[in-house]
């Protein structure tokens, strides 16, 4: 593990010039495909069918997709350039509605953008800004790493839920970020990870992922956590985050609540680790977070096979809220975060912007 260098695998989120790339994960672990987007209709598709998902990789996405249609738009003039840039930022920041960090990008890119003063500068600055997104996504993945590690010292037996590694994100990745961390410092570590139901993010991705790295890990079924938990098998639960509310208030994949509900019982630490950009400090609680539902058919087919009777009633959230007293820490990019979220996370906000 310590010969690995990210710089030699694919990344999730790439910009080759004139468009985007991003790794199919609909399609892993079956086929590895590399497919191009080069309209703002292809970033807002595979955004909306997980060909590219995890809070920070869509947000790389997005502000890339703003690129991509200013080129596909061809505005003549300034005025009509920042008529497209508020546009494109309702159409691509509307793709996804839980996860913070699109509508984030997508407005900084806008920001940026809006400072220049011809079409040509304007797109310059958006593509700009853009880059440096990812960029800045790597360096907090690294640092949200070995933050990560430290606290975990001694801990070996780490489950974790859903995809939050290289596959999410622009860099090693958020919860997984914290494995490769300790992975690399030659430090042993196990993984136990949840399938991740109805997508299966956990079987098909993040085992993939951490088989391709060489890195321990085992599958179990979404419900087995508490078994595992009671039978020694878990020494600290680590997830990511789709947004993070004023209070610690975590929005993540559907189960992660039920993961943070057992750990508590079991008396196991529960771990969140995301970056900056994913904490929206203008809700006060994750009351305000609005859950996407996603389509009846994930539950009721796989892969055009039926797996319920047709027409059955279904109930289908992609995520769930993990209140902030289940969770013990927050790994970040600027250090642990530690409860009271109320205090903790504003002064973490209010240092990385100075």
């Amino acid at each position: 593990m310590s010969g690995l260098d990210l710089d030699t695998l694919a990344p999730s989120v790439a910009w080759t010039g004139d468009r985007i790339e991003i790794i199919d994960q609909t399609r892993l672990p079956d086929e590895f495909e590399i497919i191009e987007l080069v309209s703002v209709d292809a970033v807002v598709d595979a955004i909306c069918r997980l060909a590219v998902r995890g809070a920070p990789a869509i947000g790389a996405c997005g502000a890339l997709g703003i690129v991509i249609g200013l080129d596909e738009r061809h505005p003549e003039d300034l005025p009509a350039a920042r008529s497209a840039l508020d546009e494109l930022v309702e159409v691509i920041g509307s793709a996804r509605p839980t996860a913070v960090n699109l509508r984030w990008a997508v407005e900084r890119v806008r920001d940026a953008a809006l400072e220049g003063d011809t079409a040509d500068r304007l797109r310059r600055m958006a593509l700009d800004e853009a880059l440096r997104i990812i960029a800045e996504d790597k360096d907090a993945c690294s640092r949200i790493g070995e933050a990560g590690r430290a606290e975990l010292t001694g801990m070996t037996n780490i489950m974790t839920h859903c995809n939050t590694g290289r596959l999410a994100t622009a860099g090693w990745g958020t919860a997984l970020g914290v494995i490769y961390a300790k992975a690399a410092a030659g430090e042993p570590v196990r993984v136990l990870a949840s399938e991740t139901r109805p997508l299966l993010q956990g079987a098909r991705l993040t085992i993939w992922e951490l088989e391709d790295a060489g890195i321990d890990v085992t599958l179990m079924p979404d419900s087995a956590d508490a078994a595992a938990m009671s039978v020694g098998k878990v020494d600290a639960v680590i997830v990511g985050a789709d947004r993070i509310a004023a209070n610690g208030d975590t929005a993540n994949k559907i189960g992660t609540f039920s993961h943070a509900v057992n750990a508590r019982y079991a008396g196991i630490p529960f771990y969140v680790a995301a970056s900056l950009s994913t904490f929206d400090t203008a809700i006060a609680s994750g009351d305000e977070i609005t859950i996407e539902l996603r389509s009846d058919d994930e539950l009721t087919a796989w892969r055009g096979i039926p797996t319920a009777p047709a027409g059955a009633s279904v109930w289908n959230p992609a995520f769930d809220i993990t209140p902030a007293g289940l969770i013990t820490a927050i790994f970040t990019e600027v250090g642990v975060l530690h409860p009271p979220f109320d205090v903790s996370i504003p002064a973490a906000v209010e240092h990385a912007e100075r």
